[in-house]
């Protein structure tokens, strides 16, 4: 796996979730020209569907998103191979997100099914250890098919090291816990925020200013804007929608350029990746391009280039991104993937 460039890893769902794909795989980046060469699946794991990183450590984290979920931990070669350091249980069912906290001390995941956050010391090493804490979160929404009861979505720490903002789509809520490092528990703070009844949040973005935040609506196709608080508070400030084609539209994934500039939105259904302008009083839509495919679940933003993970069309898209407009535009051909979900650089 020798050569120039960047490896960047790619998870996928395996035949256990329907999936085509056999694991987490590996490709080199060239950094100039967004081009990515396939080094083959490193780590055969049944639906690794999201990946994090340590902050320190080179260790790479996994959900293997099953009725029984797990956290699975890998150390990262130089040449991007992967070696099993361990596997740990989430206590609850088809975990879909994880982060490392600031400092690396806990790995925090989202179970979806279980509508739970779990919570995993790590070692100096980022070995987990045994769950620390899982904390449930009770009741429904006002759709009878997709919020039945709570189906936690994401888990999203604060870089400055405030509460964990933990977003819970089946209960159109955001939960706020401070993580008692000494025992890896979750302690609440102050009550959860509502979203408007029937959005089912997914996943938020932070601003790098570390006082915005966006929340995109995978239910009712929207963007809310908020204002956050050193409390981990959100104060909305607006909504909007998330595409303007014609279409079902269903957000995924969002992220803010790291330079504050402009949002991206990842919308199934219509198959695009949307473009607003944060440098305004609101945030302005500039523009929308295909995305690759009608199912785009992820993207990754690594350096001037997009990278979209279509998990229905089986490949990951480049596009390079205008520094001055926002605006993405295609960059050389896809890469075929099997059942792409997250893209991490």
């Amino acid at each position: 796996m020798n050569g120039r460039g960047e490896i960047v890893h790619i998870g996928c769902y395996t035949a256990e979730s329907d999936g085509r794909g056999t694991g987490i795989m590996a490709v080199r980046r060239d950094p100039d020209s967004g081009a990515l060469t396939p080094l083959g699946t490193v780590a055969p794991t049944a639906s690794p569907s999201f990946l994090a990183r340590h902050p320190e450590a080179p260790v790479l984290y996994a959900v293997n998103e099953l009725p029984d979920g797990q956290v699975s931990a890998w150390r990262v070669d130089p040449d991007g191979g992967l070696t099993l350091l361990g596997s740990r249980a989430t206590g609850g069912g088809e975990p879909c997100h994880l982060a490392v906290l600031p400092g690396g001390g806990h790995l925090v995941a989202a179970n979806y099914g279980g509508g739970s956050v779990a919570v995993f010391p790590l070692d100096p090493r980022g070995v987990p250890g045994e769950r620390s804490d899982l904390v449930v979160h009770e009741g429904h929404g006002p759709d009878p098919q997709r919020q039945e009861r709570a189906h936690t979505h994401m888990v999203s720490p604060d870089p400055a090291g405030g509460p964990l903002l933990a977003v819970d789509l089946g209960t159109d809520s955001v939960y706020r816990y401070d993580v008692d490092a000494p025992t890896g528990r979750l302690v609440p703070r102050g009550p959860r925020i509502r979203t408007a009844a029937g959005t089912g949040p997914r996943h938020l973005a932070r601003h790098p200013d570390g006082r915005r935040c966006y929340l995109v609506g995978e239910l009712d196709g929207t963007v809310t804007a908020y204002d956050l608080g050193d409390d981990g508070s959100l104060h909305e400030r607006g909504r909007f929608d998330a595409s303007g084609w014609s279409g079902h539209v269903q957000p995924s994934e969002v992220a803010v350029r790291p330079d504050g500039a402009f949002l991206y939105v990842a919308n199934r259904g219509v198959g695009t990746i949307a473009v607003f302008d944060l440098r305004g009083e609101r945030p302005e839509r500039v523009g929308e391009v295909a995305a690759g495919g009608d199912w785009p679940r992820h993207f990754a933003l690594i350096g001037d280039h997009l990278y979209v993970a279509d998990e229905r069309a089986d490949v990951v898209t480049v596009f390079r991104v205008d520094a001055d407009s926002g605006m993405p535009t295609p960059a050389g051909e896809p890469l075929a993937v099997p059942s792409p979900t997250c893209v991490l650089p």
